[in-house]
């Protein structure tokens, strides 16, 4: 007979090792050993952005110049560089609607500034000689697209078409709504990305999860967690893929036809979980949430539901971190920089708020060979973050882009800045 005393030792034994059991994940790139949920009791530290003072920008790998190409902007989050060179940049903000009001989350706004604004630099300098606002008076606009003699953005309640003419300045027209998309969504999940096929026949659109883990039920959920694919005209919509909790960045891996994208995982399991990943997108492709997290393995807050989905639930290419809130995405098809970044896929990490230690605040490259990743994330433009102890930043990088002189552009909304990286000379 065990005695009480020992009993309860061995039970809170066994507790322990159990508390320490890890699951083990192979992806194209890593190994990853998942603790188990709660491991870590679930963190609320957010960032406090301090700005950027004068002389001092992010940092990029030697070889390289970090150089401020536009100031003094309004929450900068996606930009889109047209085939005339031209670049658009929306600004937009996270506003208190629908299911965010009870998320709690400090510092929040309550007017976006739902502007888009056209930047031309013709002599390739690095000072856009033009600046002026394109379209106004949006809802939280964020990816945008030039096709067809059409200019297309996504604000976050639908995609709206505009006709549009190669090197205007300003757009006049009234936009046509080509598609209704569900509005608003926890935290950030409010963006609406776009990306056209390589042949223009179809259009993929990102939807956000409209909570952290389908907490307010799912039927609140439709459409959403999801990459959309419509014609050009906004019909024959279809779900390309599912489970993605905040798909954001997308691309297709040079030489192929392959779309990926960059997600923004869930939070409250605990430092560690869950990673926030880049991964190619399977048609049809179902990822997890809000049932299962990086492969079939099962979110306890939705135990026992949808077994079936839990089952086929895909592991996901490249994981990026947990928390680190991955949002850009842009693969460097056409070599620009040095050798050493040829073909890869660069990720923009906005940074957590549900980890003890910030992670994230950069923006990290993932090399690839073939198509297809070929080594771990590494840092390329860090220095966002002031003190790590006072949880102080100087900014949060969000998008990138390559400008057609081979320059990269990253937005960073919290500085109200865009950095442009080039090649020391």
């Amino acid at each position: 007979m065990i005695r009480p005393f020992l009993c309860f030792l061995l039970l809170t034994a066994v507790g322990k090792i159990c508390k320490c059991q890890q699951t083990t994940v192979i992806t194209k790139t890593d190994t990853l050993s998942l603790p188990e949920p709660y491991a870590t009791t679930s963190a609320n530290n957010n960032s406090k952005v301090v700005g950027w003072p004068a002389g001092r920008t992010p940092v990029a790998p030697s070889g390289f110049k970090v150089t401020r190409f536009a100031d003094s902007l309004d929450n900068p989050r996606w930009m889109y560089v047209a085939p005339n060179g031209d670049l658009f940049v929306s600004m937009a903000n996270t506003v208190t609607d629908g299911f965010s009001k009870t998320t709690g989350i400090k510092n929040r706004r309550d007017k976006s500034s739902n502007t888009i604004l056209l930047f031309r630099d013709s002599n390739k300098d690095g000072i856009p000689e033009l600046k002026t606002v394109f379209l106004t008076g949006l809802n939280r606009p964020f990816g945008m697209l030039v096709l067809n003699n059409h200019f297309y953005v996504a604000n976050t309640d639908g995609l709206y078409m505009y006709p549009y003419k190669t090197g205007q300045i300003s757009m006049s027209a009234v936009g046509t709504k080509i598609l209704d998309l569900p509005a608003g969504g926890y935290n950030n999940h409010w963006t609406r990305n776009l990306i056209a096929k390589k042949d223009g026949s179809k259009i993929y659109v990102t939807v956000g999860s409209g909570s952290n883990v389908a907490e307010h039920g799912i039927e609140h959920e439709t459409r959403r967690a999801d990459i959309l694919e419509i014609n050009p005209d906004g019909t024959g919509e279809q779900v390309f893929a599912s489970g993605l909790r905040n798909p954001v960045g997308l691309g297709f891996a040079p030489g192929t036809d392959e779309l990926w994208t960059a997600v923004n995982e869930r939070d409250n399991l605990g430092d560690e979980l869950v990673p926030d990943y880049a991964t190619s997108v399977k048609r049809g492709g179902f990822y997890g949430w809000p049932y299962a997290y990086f492969g079939p393995n099962p979110d306890p807050r939705r135990k026992d539901e949808r077994n079936d989905l839990v089952a086929k639930t895909l592991v996901p290419d490249v994981p990026l971190g947990s928390h680190t809130a991955s949002l850009g995405l842009l693969f460097n098809a056409k070599n620009y920089l040095t050798s050493a970044y040829q073909g890869g896929m660069f990720i923009g990490q906005h940074g957590s708020w549900n980890r003890s230690v910030l992670s994230g605040y950069k923006v990290v490259y993932v090399p690839f060979k073939n198509g297809k990743p070929s080594g771990k994330p590494q840092d390329f433009l860090t220095g966002f973050i002031k003190d790590e102890r006072k949880s102080q930043v100087y900014g949060r990088p969000v998008g990138m882009v390559f400008t057609n002189d081979g320059a990269m552009l990253v937005t960073d909304d919290a500085g109200n800045s865009i950095w442009r990286i080039t090649k020391a000379r």
